[in-house]
Protein backbone atom coordinates (compact mmCIF):
# COMPACT_ATOMS: atom_id res chain seq x y z
CA UNK A 1 0.00 0.00 0.00
CA UNK A 2 1.54 3.41 -1.10
CA UNK A 3 0.22 6.21 1.01
CA UNK A 4 1.90 9.94 0.45
CA UNK A 5 1.76 12.87 1.28
CA UNK A 6 1.91 16.21 -0.73
CA UNK A 7 0.94 20.25 -0.06
CA UNK A 8 -0.21 20.88 -3.36
CA UNK A 9 -0.58 24.38 -2.83
CA UNK A 10 -3.75 25.08 -4.89
CA UNK A 11 -5.64 22.01 -5.83
CA UNK A 12 -7.19 24.25 -8.81
CA UNK A 13 -3.94 25.56 -10.19
CA UNK A 14 -2.18 22.29 -9.69
CA UNK A 15 -4.54 19.90 -11.32
CA UNK A 16 -2.27 19.18 -14.27
CA UNK A 17 0.18 18.14 -11.77
CA UNK A 18 -1.62 15.93 -9.91
CA UNK A 19 -3.13 14.13 -12.53
CA UNK A 20 0.25 13.23 -14.31
CA UNK A 21 1.72 12.33 -10.62
CA UNK A 22 -1.19 9.95 -9.74
CA UNK A 23 -0.60 8.26 -13.32
CA UNK A 24 3.11 8.15 -13.19
CA UNK A 25 3.19 7.03 -9.22
CA UNK A 26 -0.67 5.26 -8.54
CA UNK A 27 -0.20 5.58 -4.97
CA UNK A 28 -3.23 3.86 -3.18
CA UNK A 29 -3.76 6.61 -0.45
CA UNK A 30 -3.17 10.06 -1.17
CA UNK A 31 -2.85 13.40 1.33
CA UNK A 32 -3.10 16.74 0.08
CA UNK A 33 -2.83 19.69 1.86
CA UNK A 34 -3.26 24.04 0.94
CA UNK A 35 -5.87 22.75 -1.71
CA UNK A 36 -7.34 26.80 -0.88
CA UNK A 37 -10.81 25.74 -2.04
CA UNK A 38 -14.09 25.29 -0.33
CA UNK A 39 -15.30 21.85 -0.25
CA UNK A 40 -18.22 22.12 -2.98
CA UNK A 41 -14.87 23.82 -5.17
CA UNK A 42 -13.11 20.53 -5.58
CA UNK A 43 -12.64 19.15 -8.39
CA UNK A 44 -14.46 15.64 -7.29
CA UNK A 45 -15.61 14.30 -10.78
CA UNK A 46 -12.16 14.72 -12.18
CA UNK A 47 -10.63 12.61 -8.98
CA UNK A 48 -13.12 10.38 -8.35
CA UNK A 49 -12.24 9.48 -12.76
CA UNK A 50 -8.93 8.65 -11.63
CA UNK A 51 -10.28 6.09 -8.90
CA UNK A 52 -10.09 7.80 -5.66
CA UNK A 53 -12.45 8.18 -3.34
CA UNK A 54 -12.30 11.90 -1.89
CA UNK A 55 -12.91 13.15 1.89
CA UNK A 56 -12.43 16.69 1.52
CA UNK A 57 -11.79 19.56 4.48
CA UNK A 58 -11.68 22.64 2.78
CA UNK A 59 -11.42 26.79 3.25
CA UNK A 60 -12.51 29.45 0.96
CA UNK A 61 -8.74 30.53 -0.32
CA UNK A 62 -6.56 29.16 2.48
CA UNK A 63 -5.79 25.98 4.16
CA UNK A 64 -7.58 22.88 3.23
CA UNK A 65 -7.04 19.47 3.36
CA UNK A 66 -7.78 16.31 1.21
CA UNK A 67 -7.37 12.32 1.33
CA UNK A 68 -7.89 10.70 -2.20
CA UNK A 69 -8.19 6.93 -1.27
CA UNK A 70 -8.71 3.99 -3.79
CA UNK A 71 -10.10 1.81 -0.87
CA UNK A 72 -13.92 2.83 0.27
CA UNK A 73 -13.63 5.06 3.58
CA UNK A 74 -15.05 2.57 6.30
CA UNK A 75 -14.81 6.28 8.88
CA UNK A 76 -13.98 9.63 8.73
CA UNK A 77 -12.87 13.04 10.61
CA UNK A 78 -12.63 16.38 9.75
CA UNK A 79 -11.14 19.09 12.06
CA UNK A 80 -8.60 18.35 14.82
CA UNK A 81 -10.47 17.85 18.22
CA UNK A 82 -9.83 19.82 21.23
CA UNK A 83 -10.96 23.41 20.14
CA UNK A 84 -14.38 23.87 18.67
CA UNK A 85 -14.06 27.49 18.27
CA UNK A 86 -10.85 26.87 15.43
CA UNK A 87 -12.27 27.21 12.44
CA UNK A 88 -8.79 26.81 10.19
CA UNK A 89 -9.27 23.74 8.12
CA UNK A 90 -5.84 21.81 8.78
CA UNK A 91 -6.99 18.30 9.54
CA UNK A 92 -8.89 15.17 7.92
CA UNK A 93 -8.61 11.96 9.10
CA UNK A 94 -10.05 8.54 7.67
CA UNK A 95 -9.95 4.80 8.33
CA UNK A 96 -9.56 2.35 5.55
CA UNK A 97 -9.23 -1.71 5.91
CA UNK A 98 -6.05 -3.15 4.32
CA UNK A 99 -5.63 -6.50 3.85
CA UNK A 100 -4.01 -6.74 7.19
CA UNK A 101 -6.61 -4.76 8.73
CA UNK A 102 -7.96 -0.96 9.28
CA UNK A 103 -5.37 1.38 8.45
CA UNK A 104 -5.90 4.75 9.85
CA UNK A 105 -4.74 7.80 7.82
CA UNK A 106 -4.53 11.49 8.06
CA UNK A 107 -3.67 14.58 6.29
CA UNK A 108 -1.88 17.35 8.68
CA UNK A 109 -1.65 21.05 7.59
CA UNK A 110 0.46 22.16 10.48
CA UNK A 111 0.05 25.91 11.05
CA UNK A 112 3.19 28.39 9.96
CA UNK A 113 3.25 30.19 12.90
CA UNK A 114 5.30 33.23 11.47
CA UNK A 115 6.11 35.60 12.87
CA UNK A 116 7.51 34.56 15.83
CA UNK A 117 6.82 34.73 18.88
CA UNK A 118 3.25 36.43 18.56
CA UNK A 119 -0.39 35.15 18.24
CA UNK A 120 0.52 33.28 15.33
CA UNK A 121 2.89 31.17 16.95
CA UNK A 122 1.06 30.83 20.14
CA UNK A 123 -1.61 29.03 17.79
CA UNK A 124 1.11 26.73 16.32
CA UNK A 125 2.38 25.27 19.94
CA UNK A 126 -1.43 25.19 21.13
CA UNK A 127 -2.17 23.22 17.38
CA UNK A 128 0.32 20.95 18.23
CA UNK A 129 -0.23 20.31 21.55
CA UNK A 130 -3.63 19.14 20.88
CA UNK A 131 -2.21 17.27 17.55
CA UNK A 132 0.75 15.21 20.49
CA UNK A 133 -3.69 14.40 22.62
CA UNK A 134 -5.63 13.39 20.10
CA UNK A 135 -2.54 10.98 18.24
CA UNK A 136 -1.57 9.35 21.80
CA UNK A 137 -5.59 9.21 22.00
CA UNK A 138 -5.23 6.63 18.69
CA UNK A 139 -2.98 4.09 19.94
CA UNK A 140 -4.38 2.09 22.02
CA UNK A 141 -6.64 0.75 19.38
CA UNK A 142 -3.44 -0.76 17.84
CA UNK A 143 -4.01 0.10 14.27
CA UNK A 144 -1.61 1.06 11.87
CA UNK A 145 -1.80 4.82 12.03
CA UNK A 146 0.03 7.15 9.39
CA UNK A 147 -0.04 10.87 9.99
CA UNK A 148 1.12 12.44 6.89
CA UNK A 149 1.42 16.34 5.78
CA UNK A 150 2.68 19.50 5.45
CA UNK A 151 4.13 19.97 9.66
CA UNK A 152 6.06 23.41 9.02
CA UNK A 153 8.08 21.49 11.44
CA UNK A 154 12.12 21.77 10.29
CA UNK A 155 13.22 18.32 12.45
CA UNK A 156 16.81 18.65 12.60
CA UNK A 157 20.03 21.20 11.39
CA UNK A 158 20.97 18.36 8.39
CA UNK A 159 17.19 19.16 7.13
CA UNK A 160 17.92 22.70 5.46
CA UNK A 161 20.52 24.17 3.89
CA UNK A 162 20.88 27.02 6.17
CA UNK A 163 20.38 25.86 9.65
CA UNK A 164 21.67 29.66 11.01
CA UNK A 165 19.35 31.58 8.94
CA UNK A 166 16.53 29.30 9.69
CA UNK A 167 17.17 29.55 13.63
CA UNK A 168 14.59 32.22 14.43
CA UNK A 169 12.16 30.58 12.03
CA UNK A 170 9.17 28.93 13.73
CA UNK A 171 9.90 25.58 11.71
CA UNK A 172 12.92 25.52 13.46
CA UNK A 173 12.55 27.21 17.22
CA UNK A 174 13.26 25.52 20.09
CA UNK A 175 9.77 25.48 21.15
CA UNK A 176 8.89 24.07 18.00
CA UNK A 177 11.52 20.76 18.05
CA UNK A 178 10.44 20.67 21.90
CA UNK A 179 6.69 20.01 20.90
CA UNK A 180 7.98 17.84 17.79
CA UNK A 181 10.04 15.89 20.43
CA UNK A 182 6.72 15.46 22.50
CA UNK A 183 4.87 14.29 19.84
CA UNK A 184 7.61 11.01 18.98
CA UNK A 185 7.69 10.80 22.53
CA UNK A 186 3.99 9.79 22.41
CA UNK A 187 5.02 6.33 20.29
CA UNK A 188 5.49 7.39 17.03
CA UNK A 189 8.55 7.07 14.21
CA UNK A 190 9.29 9.39 11.51
CA UNK A 191 9.21 7.40 8.64
CA UNK A 192 12.02 9.38 6.82
CA UNK A 193 14.48 8.75 9.69
CA UNK A 194 14.01 5.04 9.98
CA UNK A 195 13.94 4.71 5.57
CA UNK A 196 16.50 7.01 5.13
CA UNK A 197 18.18 9.44 7.05
CA UNK A 198 20.46 10.96 4.99
CA UNK A 199 21.11 15.08 5.24
CA UNK A 200 19.87 17.39 2.51
CA UNK A 201 16.71 15.65 1.56
CA UNK A 202 14.19 18.21 1.08
CA UNK A 203 10.75 18.79 0.40
CA UNK A 204 10.15 22.22 0.07
CA UNK A 205 12.01 24.60 -1.87
CA UNK A 206 10.80 28.44 -2.13
CA UNK A 207 9.94 29.91 -5.53
CA UNK A 208 12.16 32.77 -4.89
CA UNK A 209 16.32 33.25 -5.13
CA UNK A 210 16.35 30.49 -7.00
CA UNK A 211 15.90 28.01 -4.04
CA UNK A 212 15.30 25.66 -6.44
CA UNK A 213 18.01 25.67 -8.75
CA UNK A 214 20.80 25.89 -5.96
CA UNK A 215 18.93 23.15 -4.11
CA UNK A 216 18.23 25.27 -1.18
CA UNK A 217 15.42 23.63 0.03
CA UNK A 218 14.11 22.08 3.99
CA UNK A 219 12.40 19.30 5.06
CA UNK A 220 8.91 19.88 6.28
CA UNK A 221 6.45 17.21 4.73
CA UNK A 222 6.63 14.08 7.27
CA UNK A 223 4.84 10.74 7.81
CA UNK A 224 4.48 9.52 11.40
CA UNK A 225 4.14 6.05 12.16
CA UNK A 226 2.28 4.56 14.76
CA UNK A 227 4.28 1.26 15.63
CA UNK A 228 1.68 -1.34 13.59
CA UNK A 229 3.19 1.22 10.55
CA UNK A 230 6.50 1.20 11.53
CA UNK A 231 6.75 -2.21 11.52
CA UNK A 232 5.26 -2.88 8.20
CA UNK A 233 6.95 0.05 5.53
CA UNK A 234 9.05 -1.14 3.05
CA UNK A 235 10.46 1.51 1.11
CA UNK A 236 10.33 5.48 1.06
CA UNK A 237 10.23 8.12 -1.79
CA UNK A 238 10.90 11.94 -1.61
CA UNK A 239 9.09 12.61 -5.34
CA UNK A 240 11.58 15.69 -6.17
CA UNK A 241 11.28 15.45 -10.37
CA UNK A 242 7.31 16.62 -9.65
CA UNK A 243 8.91 20.33 -8.54
CA UNK A 244 10.42 20.41 -12.01
CA UNK A 245 7.15 20.60 -13.74
CA UNK A 246 4.92 23.14 -15.28
CA UNK A 247 3.82 25.42 -12.71
CA UNK A 248 5.17 23.35 -9.40
CA UNK A 249 3.62 23.49 -6.31
CA UNK A 250 6.71 24.57 -3.98
CA UNK A 251 6.38 21.22 -1.88
CA UNK A 252 6.91 17.73 -3.84
CA UNK A 253 5.06 14.26 -2.90
CA UNK A 254 6.41 12.21 0.20
CA UNK A 255 5.37 8.17 -0.33
CA UNK A 256 5.59 5.49 2.24
CA UNK A 257 5.27 1.71 0.72
CA UNK A 258 3.24 -0.71 3.65
CA UNK A 259 2.58 -4.36 3.80
CA UNK A 260 -0.67 -3.50 4.78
Amino acid sequence: MKIATWNINSIKARMHALTDWLNKTDPDIVCLQEIKTENEGFPYMEVEALGYNVLVHGQKSYNGVAILSKLPFEDTLTGLPGDETDQQARYAEAVVMGQRGPVRVASIYLPNGNPAPGPKYDYKLAWMKRLRTHAESLLPHEEAVVLTGDYNVIPYDQDTHDPIGWRGDAAFRPETHAQWQALLNTGYTEAFEQMDGRAGQYTFWDYQRGAWQNDHGIRIDHLLLSPQAADRITDFAIDKFVREGDKPSDHVPVIGTFDL
